[in-house]
């Protein structure tokens, strides 16, 4: 987190920090009040949480069939602060599941709690909270398509720099997809994958100079070609370029691997 902080550009601010019931630390907390920043964490349940939820002392405020919000303060054992925690109750039914976690002292009921240092309504806190980032999936893709997490070097510094990398490819797929195939909406690397870049190709001679040679047919040359054409359309560099020394000669039949990128 301090990491990430000192690498904030300057003039940015951070409106609100979200994160699950692992961030529930006295530590962390204790960080972001020092810095003056807002959040909303997932509380644990713990014996004294549970024991006030089951009391009588929150004041409980239905905002829809079945919700109900409410707050309170507490000091959590090992805490040095009284926090503010907000709490949406659901009525559980039996033909919709109902989120959160059950009590068994009291029945019907689910519950979702969080520690927040805002002083908004609870149902606004709630809302704010579920509009966080979907930083799970992007993981998940992370892992799973661009495998982040099938390789360990001796080195840590050689395992940072590989991961890096593989954050920055990520980056650039994001880049793409905004500039170019924006209108498909987000797509994994995976269907990306199948989708836009992979295409029959032949490997070849023309001459004595050696070519790549894209399939006129089931999504190759036209495909790729249209994208390609879209991409050059953007004005604004992702990144400085170095100068060339002479302008590329686009011949779409016969691509030189390496003469052109997407």
């Amino acid at each position: 987190m301090t990491e990430a902080l000192a690498q904030l550009p300057a003039g940015w601010r951070i409106r609100t920090v979200r994160a699950d019931s692992g961030f529930f630390d006295q530590a962390l907390l204790a960080f972001l009040e020092q810095r003056g920043l807002p959040y909303i964490i997932v509380a644990r349940m713990t014996t004294q949480i549970k024991a006030r939820l089951g009391g009588s002392t929150i004041c409980w405020r239905e905002i829809a069939p079945g919700y109900a919000v409410g707050s309170f303060a507490a000091k959590l054992h090992g805490w040095a602060d009284t926090r503010r925690f907000i709490v949406v109750r659901e009525t559980v039914r039996e033909d919709k599941d109902s989120v959160g976690r059950r009590l068994l002292d009291v029945p019907g009921y689910t519950f979702r709690i969080w520690v927040t240092n805002r002083t908004e309504a609870p149902e606004e806190l709630w809302r704010d909270y579920n509009q966080r980032a979907t930083i799970e999936q992007r993981i998940e893709e992370l892992k799973n398509d661009l495998h982040v997490g099938g390789f360990c070097a001796k080195a840590f510094y050689t395992t940072e720099a590989a991961f890096l990398s593989t954050l920055l490819a990520y980056n650039l797929l994001a880049v793409y997809q905004a500039r170019v195939t924006a209108e498909e909406g987000w797509r994994k690397p995976s269907t990306l994958r199948a989708a836009v870049f992979v295409c029959g190709a032949l490997l070849g001679r023309a001459g004595r100079k050696l070519v790549l040679r894209f399939s006129q047919n089931g999504g190759g040359l036209a495909k790729h070609r249209a994208l390609i054409d879209k991409a050059k359309e953007v004005k604004t560099a992702i990144a400085p370029l170095l100068p060339r020394a002479r302008r590329p000669q686009v011949d779409w039949d016969t691509l030189s691997p390496g003469g052109a990128g997407i």
